[in-house]
């Protein structure tokens, strides 16, 4: 009797050991994963490619680079990336990194170039490849052709199975995790493609993505892109958006009257300063100069800073304060009207530089 009380004692024992094991192995797939700075630079390099922004994408296949991507995963991130943004993004993009890796080498710096693609296998043919490749991100059937547009369209299913998972989704250049991490942050940057980027976050998740690393996606896109493309990936996994228009965002109207010999060279600074400010200043939303037809010399400026803390620092720049000094004796007048904004809902629409 006792050596069974012991057995029965020790057999609990045994399933009390297991069941905790399982929790802390759950607890551990759940828990918070940060994106690491390779992962970063893919969310990067991949939303400001989609969008065309050559200037800071030079900066972010610096950092990228920096932080241990090799150059053929540089490489890798742009070809993929055709079948997202198109030929001329990625091309653009190609072209951005030979500058960067001749500018990288004429320093010193030496890169490592990493392993290319291997072979793939050719036992199957492209397409049934490609729809097998699917299968296992989806993690569902994938019929021949694709119900809906496969059957509408045959050529361009050919295309998506053949192209995108055969030929890109094969290449072991890239994990299927690090590959939807560049889909997911093309499409997040992207308008007007939501349900492809509801798809591929379901995707991404199948691969390990988690919704903490969702969020931080989210987080850099408002950073590089905008408030209203990272409310698209927040939206999907159920986050709080953040607003768009801050709640003292400042809106106004300069009334500005010039003396009439000094016109051309204040249009001309003025001009400048304006470029810059909306160029460099990430909180300058607008600054959009215009004159009276009938009456040149009177200037009006619609200005929209992103809140009152931004225009504060734009006061400070050195291209405002150029300005301030050498147009004062230009000036004949000058009112500042404050506005308040009454469409919100439109102004968000106009102006998406939002940051």
């Amino acid at each position: 009797m006792i050596n069974v009380r012991k057995t029965i004692k020790g057999l609990l024992l045994l399933l009390l050991t297991i069941n905790l094991n399982s929790m802390n192995a759950q607890n551990n797939n759940n828990a918070y994963q940060p994106l690491t700075a390779q992962q970063q630079s893919l969310v990067s390099i991949s939303a400001l490619t989609s969008v065309g922004d050559l200037e800071h994408l030079k900066t972010a296949l610096h950092t990228g680079l920096d932080a241990g991507l090799t150059v053929n995963q540089t490489k890798e991130i742009l070809v993929q990336l055709y079948a997202y943004c198109g030929f001329p993004r990625s091309l653009n993009g190609i072209n951005t990194l030979m500058k960067v890796v001749e500018e990288r080498k004429a320093r010193g710096k030496k890169d490592v170039v990493g392993k290319e693609a291997t072979s793939i296998s050719v036992s199957l043919n492209k397409y049934e490849r490609g729809r097998k490749t699917l299968e296992t991100l989806t993690k569902t059937a994938q019929l021949q052709p694709a119900p809906g547009f496969g059957e509408f369209a045959p050529r361009i299913d050919t295309f998506l199975k053949e192209h995108l998972f055969a030929d890109i989704f094969d290449s072991d250049v890239f994990t299927y995790q690090q590959r939807e991490f560049i889909t997911i942050s093309a499409l997040a940057a992207m308008t007007g493609v939501e349900p492809q980027l509801q798809a591929h976050i379901g995707i991404g998740k199948n691969t390990g993505i988690t919704e903490n690393q969702l969020e931080e996606i989210a987080q850099l896109i408002e950073n590089q892109i905008n408030k209203t493309q990272a409310n698209t990936i927040r939206k999907i996994i159920e986050r709080p958006l953040t607003p768009v228009a801050e709640p003292d965002m400042l809106v106004r109207i300069s009334e500005i009257e010039i003396v009439s010999e000094h016109l051309e060279e204040y249009i001309s600074i003025l001009k400048e300063e304006a470029g810059a400010s909306v160029k460099i200043e990430p909180g300058v939303i607008a600054i959009f100069p215009m004159s009276q037809k009938e009456n040149p010399t009177q200037i009006r400026i619609i200005e929209i800073y992103a809140n009152k803390a931004a225009y504060q620092s734009h006061l400070q720049t050195p291209h405002f304060q150029l300005y301030k000094t050498t147009t004062q004796k230009m000036v004949k007048s000058l009112k500042l009207v404050d506005m308040e904004r009454i469409d919100v809902n439109t102004m968000q629409e106009i102006f998406k530089k939002l940051k």
